[in-house]
């Protein structure tokens, strides 16, 4: 993992600063959407999770850009039963909240008697399989790797249509903690967005507004696996979902909604 000064924000009092790292592809002066998930994942685990919890649903909405100014964060806990918690959490830059998410948390136990039929592992090959990573095209060095994998397992660089990828963050989300599996796959779940959106010629037709990650259980591996699995659209508004794996095997699913952006072409 990276040295902390390389990390996306630092701590200031209740604040997170923002490294010139956590700039988008969009404006230099933008914070990139994909780090709001993990700050919201961040305060969620550290002020709501524990060991017998699992983070069974995070809803991240994306609803207004932030500058690369410092933000806060503030969790609330919903309810707290005996088998499912939910807490909620919003992002602030200013006096203007920006993101917010709503969690729930299931509590962990025995396994049923008898086993439901599962979705099956991918055939894409792991990313120590496919070699280093292609270095990102364009002005923006993404801060993450990237494995784009084609239709017959073989890695193919960024510019290729394929909707299967592995992602693996390169760089700390905050300055002193090392990431944590679930706020890997939060912060990573926003790339489920071009895999589905993405259109033949290479343009981004849609943005997402928003995305909803279930989990039965958190990533073993720092690579996180990203299978696109449908996509339809209307009259500009577009729905899409991926299939999250890890290397050991699928782990859950990404739904999100996004609103097309002739303006971004």
């Amino acid at each position: 993992m990276a040295d902390s000064d390389e990390a996306f924000f630092h701590l200031d009092g209740d604040q997170l600063v923002p490294s010139t790292r956590a700039d988008s592809p969009w404006a230099p002066d933008m914070m990139h959407g994909r780090l709001f998930g993990g700050l919201l994942a961040r305060s969620l685990e550290r002020e709501h999770g524990s060991p017998e919890f699992q983070f069974s649903r995070l809803t991240v909405d994306l609803f207004r850009s932030a500058k690369l100014e410092p933000v806060r964060v503030r969790t609330e806990r919903v309810r707290d039963g005996r088998r499912i918690r939910v807490a909620d959490a919003t992002i602030h830059a200013g006096d203007k909240a920006v993101a917010r998410a709503s969690a729930v948390l299931l509590r962990r136990g025995e396994q049923p008697m008898h086993e439901v039929p599962s979705t099956p592992a991918w055939d894409a090959p792991a990313p120590a399989e496919l070699g280093p990573p292609p270095e990102s095209p364009g002005k923006w060095v993404a801060p993450f790797d990237v494995w784009k994998v084609d239709s017959d397992g073989r890695a193919a660089d960024w510019s290729a249509k394929s909707r299967r990828a592995w992602l693996r963050d390169t760089h700390d989300l905050v300055a002193g903690e090392p990431m944590t599996p679930f706020q890997r796959v939060a912060t990573a779940a926003d790339f489920a967005s071009p895999l589905t959106n993405f259109a033949p010629s290479g343009v981004l037709e849609f943005i997402n507004a928003d995305y909803t990650l279930t989990l039965s259980r958190l990533p073993d591996s720092a690579e996180i696996g990203m299978e696109a699995t449908g996509h339809l659209d209307a009259e500009g508004v577009a729905t899409g979902s991926c299939t999250f794996h890890d290397t050991r095997g699928p782990i859950g699913y990404c739904a999100l909604s996004a609103v097309a952006n002739p303006a971004m072409r």
